[in-house]
């Protein structure tokens, strides 16, 4: 539960930032201090880190302006773990009061932890349910609002399972890329909407139910293309077309995703 601060430091508004439970209130409580420039997540029992923001654009934006900003597992996790350390990720939509329409996006984060092969049910862990928490949240107390995640007229949450074009992260990572896996992960959900045995298109509806698009939204989802956010992810994880050899490196596919993510969009 380390935060480690650099020569970096950004004051965020409109952001929430702890491995405490979540303040839920109609007035955001941001982090309070400058935005640290390494997150260490560790591994096994500890809380789940959270990011709370008003909304899930503001929070994209806000991670693809932290390019400072890394994840990365802590000195005793990588000591534990001598192998790769992925990312388990829950996204939650919480209602900021019953009779309010506004919806705080809320991001859970963790490292990975094997499931033992001896644990009953083990197998709730291992078959990309999106509505059963990854195992790594078990091993410590769950903050009330992930105790009380099932949906409701209050909450909605969603975790995110590995599939083939987007597996779960290797850490450490960061925030711009962090923002890129987001918005990846939403695009799958919405190439599986037409699936009713997925479980996968749970979050485009979660997403469109709590933040309704413009009908000028709805008609910036084309199907994906080795330039889109999705074909870009696996690249930044080295799964892209290993045989593509233009003249363009990945720092410039990321600068094109980020670019669009303007600070002076959002109120400060």
């Amino acid at each position: 539960m380390i935060f480690r601060v650099g020569s970096c430091l950004i004051i965020i508004p409109h952001l929430a930032l702890s491995f405490a439970a979540p303040v839920i209130s109609q007035r955001l409580i941001a982090f309070n201090g400058p935005m640290p420039n390494i997150i260490s997540l560790p591994y096994g029992r500890c809380p789940p880190l959270h990011v709370q923001a008003p909304t899930w654009r503001h929070l994209l934006k806000l991670f693809a302006r932290l390019g400072a900003t890394r994840i990365e597992p802590t000195v005793e996790a990588m000591a534990v773990n001598r192998g790769e350390l992925q990312l388990r990720t829950v996204i939650q939509f919480v209602r900021t009061h019953h009779q309010s329409s506004d919806w705080r996006t809320v991001i859970w984060l963790t490292t990975d932890h094997p499931v033992p092969a001896s644990l009953p049910g083990a197998y709730r862990y291992t078959n990309g349910d999106v509505n059963v928490l990854p195992f790594s949240y078990t091993l410590s107390n769950l903050p009330a609002l992930l105790r009380d995640s099932a949906d409701n007229h209050m909450s909605q949450a969603y975790t995110v399972p590995s599939t083939p074009n987007i597996p779960f992260p290797t850490l450490p990572m960061t925030f711009p890329n962090l923002a890129m896996y987001l918005q990846a992960v939403l695009d799958e959900s919405r190439r599986h909407l037409g699936d009713s045995s997925s479980g996968v298109r749970k979050l485009a509806k979660m997403y469109d139910a709590c933040y309704p698009p413009s009908p000028h939204e709805a008609s910036l989802y084309p199907p994906e293309t080795p330039n889109s956010v999705g074909g870009l992810f696996k690249r930044v994880i080295g799964r892209g077309n290993r045989n593509n050899k233009k003249a363009r490196g990945t720092n410039e596919d990321t600068f094109e995703f980020i670019t669009p993510f303007r600070p002076d969009e959002w109120g400060t």
